[in-house]
């Protein structure tokens, strides 16, 4: 897998820090009484096009792959209340978006279709014989 290589991580890193909006809320889960009376659950939004370090090419990939998480105003939304501390959430709100980001714009590889090599055919149909014994042996005894 390759991603596109006019990518710059670092400045995706940078907007991303920079131009994300967070707001908190309860969340619910683990944390016992905790939960009811602290926001920790962070929603992170950022406009897809304030994200720095990326091509015309890559936000048009990206808004293809990432479509079921960016918003009709064109805004990237994420919401994370894995743990019970808002600031550990925020940490990984931002390196989640990152990631998901990076992941949409690797570009798989082609798959190069192949034959099977004589030897496979070969055991195949070896196999395929043993098979067949196996059940015509299976008949009634007479």
């Amino acid at each position: 897998m390759t991603t596109i290589e006019a990518m710059n991580r670092a400045k995706l890193h940078e907007s991303i820090i920079n131009n994300s909006q967070m707001t908190f809320a309860r969340s619910g889960g683990n944390g016992g009484q905790n939960v009811n009376k602290v926001n920790t659950k962070v929603h992170l939004v950022i406009p897809v096009t304030s994200l720095g370090g990326l091509t015309d090419a890559e936000l048009i990939r990206l808004r293809s792959k990432l479509a079921a998480i960016i918003n009709k105003e064109d805004c990237l939304f994420l919401d994370v209340d894995d743990e019970r501390y808002q600031e550990r959430n925020r940490e990984i709100a931002l390196s989640r978006l990152e990631n998901r980001i990076v992941q949409a714009l690797v570009i798989p590889k082609k798959r190069i279709k192949t034959k099977p090599t004589k030897a496979s055919k070969e055991r195949k149909l070896k196999l395929k014989k043993i098979r067949s014994e196996i059940k015509k042996n299976r008949g009634k005894i007479i």
